[in-house]
């Protein structure tokens, strides 16, 4: 098995669902990790692509079975390697899933392009970004209501234990500060995200492709060599927030 991935919101999700599975008892010995250098563009290249063809990251090639998209790769593993992180019972297993499914639909198109407009569009008139800066800090803080609502009372996402929900979430909250969205003073939210990185596998996780110093807290360099190539990346890819070469 070959996981192709990169150090972004969506390929940590993967990366932290292969280090829980391993948590849950699974050791997954015979997975491979490759690093996608997306900006230079190795997620255009055929090899890439035979596997993910829509040319982004994160896709993982079971056997001649591929995969793209990186919620269905995390309800793709959670079947084939049953645990808890994703329950077997209908209604249970529909309950993890409506959310993992709410955060590819909702959390990470907005927070994404709250980030694009906040960080990567210094040549854009500020008057032109008005509009749209307000539109997703809205929806954004809207959406972390809807969470806060839900971890009321609870640990995690679906209840007492991790599951899938929380695993497609997380990378994408714990960035808070970096797409300026902001949740202190937004109740459970803080602690959920302290929780959730507590987990020895999703520190591990979150390891994949970074300096081990820089896991939680990137260098100043690193700052502005991601601002840099953000800056680039929005101005090709009509705005929309999507990074090229990540889904």
């Amino acid at each position: 098995m070959r996981l192709l991935t990169a150090p972004t919101p969506n390929g940590w999700k993967v990366s932290i669902m292969v280090e829980e599975l391993r948590e849950a008892g699974h050791p997954l010995a015979d997975l491979e990790v490759h690093y996608v250098n997306i900006m230079k563009g190795e997620q255009f290249e055929p090899a890439f692509t035979r596997v993910g063809p829509n040319q982004k990251i994160p896709a993982l090639a079971d056997g001649d079975f591929c995969l793209m998209e990186s919620c269905a790769i995390l309800e793709y593993l959670a079947d084939k390697f049953p645990s808890r992180l994703l329950p077997q019972t209908l209604e249970a297993r529909f309950e993890v899933l409506q959310w993992v499914y709410w955060q590819a639909a909702n959390v990470g198109p907005v927070f994404g392009n709250k980030l694009s407009y906040t960080r990567y569009m210094d040549d854009v008139d500020p008057a032109a970004k008005a509009h749209p800066l307000e539109r997703f800090a809205t929806e954004a803080q809207r959406l972390m209501g809807v969470l806060s609502r839900r971890l009321a009372g609870r640990d995690y996402v679906c209840g007492d234990e991790l599951t899938l929900a929380d695993i497609a979430l997380y990378p994408w909250v714990r960035g808070w500060k970096w797409s300026k969205i902001p949740i202190p003073g937004i109740p459970h939210l803080e602690d959920w995200v302290e929780r959730v990185r507590a987990r020895p596998g999703v520190g591990r996780g979150l390891a994949y492709g970074v300096p081990k110093a820089e896991i939680d807290q990137w260098s100043e360099a690193r700052k502005a060599q991601v601002a840099a190539s953000g800056s680039k990346i929005a101005a090709t890819e009509n705005l929309d927030g999507r990074e090229p070469g990540v889904e």
